[in-house]
């Protein structure tokens, strides 16, 4: 027999390690637990994405099985159907006239390879429905994207882009408001669903084509190619009283001479000395927008003059209340300064939807 005689210090290291041991083993389990009972942020993406595809082959199935229920309503007449899929072909002709001369649309909604397997009519008459449904979807996916986006790049500059977009496309000859799915129909001579599919895709493209016009005109591009900017649009410590004061515009430093770009088409409506500003020029875009560059070393345009996009109108100096060389960009609309930021954000939406 040996005894051992456990120190009340030992007693302490002993009791230390076994909480340690039962803390390190309660964590670990509770860890595994969460993770067991808990999907990852990837996961639950991965899922939605997975959710989304099986809605949209599933929609895309359906269609096609309506397509095929409303033209074997007939007696099983060839001709009918013949007759059916041209008329569907026709409405999609009308359709992709609008779509011509889009950046990306030939390459979206391109013909899928001839299907070399089909040997009956029927075979072949429902291989075409599932072309013609192919290039609705790519046509509804394409004009959608692409107007969203520039609607989103809109709202970025706080404007409204109702006041922007297209009235509708027209089809058929007259107008057909989408809000008539029947009497487009009967214009079309297809089925009202289908109908409303190209309604729809008519109506994307027509709303992305005036908003990229319109986004033509308003100041959403850089003035400058310099870097990064060192002051922003709001309130700020005035670098030369260095106490709180409200600046109306953004600061982009550079080297002297750098060159100024239009950020918008215009005309030079000031070209000169402001208090404060420097030289400065200033660019009337019309409807109420206005562009200011200041702190200028020199002036490329004088007053009336007519300016394009990215055209150079001057060169970055110091000039005027100026701490070294920058550029001084505003923005304007009926009056007002606005934040230069949110239109040169909406400019990045705008180039990515071209």
């Amino acid at each position: 027999m040996r005894g051992f005689v456990l120190s009340t210090g030992k007693q302490i290291t002993t009791a230390g390690v076994v909480a340690a041991a039962a803390l390190w083993m309660g964590v670990c389990t509770a860890a595994m637990m969460v993770n067991a009972l808990s999907v990852s942020e990837a996961d639950q993406a991965l899922l939605k994405q997975q959710r989304y595809f099986e809605r949209v082959t599933a929609d895309r199935q359906a269609r096609l099985n309506s397509a095929m229920a409303q033209l074997s309503t007939t007696n099983g007449s060839l001709d009918e159907l013949a007759g059916a899929v041209e008329s569907r072909h026709a409405a999609l002709a009308q359709l992709l006239q609008d779509f011509k001369g889009a950046p990306g649309a030939l390459a979206a909604m391109a013909p899928a390879k001839p299907r070399l397997t089909a040997t009956s009519p029927v075979e072949r008459v429902q291989n075409t429905l599932i072309d013609q449904e192919r290039i609705i979807t790519a046509a509804e996916g394409f004009a959608r994207s692409r107007a969203e986006r520039l609607r989103l790049a809109f709202r970025l500059a706080g404007l409204d882009p109702s006041n922007y977009g297209g009235r509708g496309g027209s089809l058929g000859g007259p107008l057909i408001e989408a809000k008539d799915p029947r009497a487009l129909a009967a214009v079309l001579d297809v089925d009202e669903g289908f109908a409303m599919r190209i309604q729809r895709a008519s109506n994307n493209m027509s709303d992305m084509r005036s908003l990229a016009q319109a986004a033509k005109t308003l100041p959403f591009y850089r003035p400058t190619t310099a870097g990064a900017q060192s002051s922003s649009y709001g309130v700020r410590l005035d670098p030369f009283t260095r106490r709180p004061a409200f600046h109306s515009g953004l600061d982009f430093p550079g080297g002297t001479f750098t060159p100024i770009l239009a950020a918008a088409p215009g005309v030079v409506s000031y070209a000169g000395v402001r208090s404060g500003y420097g030289n400065t020029v200033e660019i009337d875009h019309g409807n109420g927008f206005k562009t200011r560059y200041a702190h200028l070393a020199g002036f490329s345009v004088g007053v009336g003059q007519r300016v394009a996009v990215g055209q150079r109108i001057a060169s970055m100096g110091s000039t005027g209340r100026s701490t070294g060389p920058h550029l001084h960009y505003e923005v304007w609309v009926n009056g007002r300064a606005q934040n230069p930021n949110r239109f040169l954000k909406a400019g990045e939406y705008v180039q990515q939807a071209n």
